[in-house]
């Protein structure tokens, strides 16, 4: 298995929990400052996003090999078996986690995995499309980021009220978007991910919102149908990166969820 230093921080004092990264770190920040008053909050970026090399050559970035990977991360950052939250990809990774008994609870908002073919090719194909355009604009992010109108035109897919995130944290997405090394070969090994039933010996939430474009709330329905021992919650009025729509509802759901 590759031995690589994957990024993490820490903010906050009180029992842990590992919130797993990829192209969401501004979406997490509403959150995590919230989170921090009850929580210790341990930020980890997957590899090849953030500030985590990509996995070596010859290593294709599945979600079980990322999951892999985050297990063997947390012995190197002294955590056994802590409690994880993700989102889209972070979710798949958080709920692969749980199947393998590494954590002590896990909550999946939105997670990939309950797509057929032709869905998981129409999201992995817009994202790949966004990054496009995201580095098509190159220094002008922050132009794009600054409008009400140009953060509605990047991220309608991904919250259901972009008007309502900061330029800054807009801008920061873009720039993640553009630059993430690791994203084309990830979109590539997700295609034929599917995320296969299994009886939780952890307690699992999963969650999704329900005006999520990406990955619609009926796959939530096969969800139930695979994970019936988890817990499954609707947040209402928000997209597939709910954290940006309503931090103060995530963060209910987490502290209610989250167990180590």
């Amino acid at each position: 298995m590759p031995d690589i230093q994957l990024s993490s921080s820490r903010r906050g004092t009180g029992p842990p929990l590992v919130v797993i990264q990829q192209l969401d770190r501004e979406g997490w920040a509403p959150v995590i400052d919230l989170l921090t008053a009850e929580r210790e909050v341990v930020t980890v970026d997957l590899p090849g996003f953030g500030d985590s090399p990509p996995l070596p050559g010859g290593t294709a970035p599945t979600v079980r090999q990322l999951a892999a990977e985050v297990a063997m991360w947390f012995s190197t950052a002294g955590l056994t078996r802590p409690p994880v939250v993700g989102n889209s990809l972070g979710g798949a990774v958080a709920l692969e986690l749980a199947r393998a008994d590494a954590v002590g609870s896990a909550v999946a908002l939105s997670p990939i995995g309950l797509w057929t073919g032709p869905e998981a090719a129409y999201v992995l194909g817009s994202l790949r499309i966004a990054r496009t355009m995201a580095q098509a604009l190159g220094h002008r992010t922050a132009r794009v980021a600054g409008s009400p109108l140009g953060r509605t035109l990047a991220f309608w897919q991904l919250v259901a009220r972009p008007r309502r995130m900061t330029a800054e944290a807009a801008d920061g997405a873009l720039r993640n978007l553009a630059g993430s090394p690791g994203f084309e070969a990830t979109r590539r090994a997700a295609r034929t991910y599917r995320l296969h039933g299994f009886p939780p010996r952890v307690p699992v939430t999963v969650a999704w919102g329900t005006r999520d474009l990406m990955t619609p709330r009926y796959q939530a329905r096969r969800a139930a149908r695979l994970l019936p021992g988890a817990r499954h919650v609707r947040l209402h009025g928000c997209g597939h990166s709910p954290m940006s729509d309503d931090p103060g509802r995530v963060v209910r759901l987490l502290l209610s969820a989250s167990t180590g």
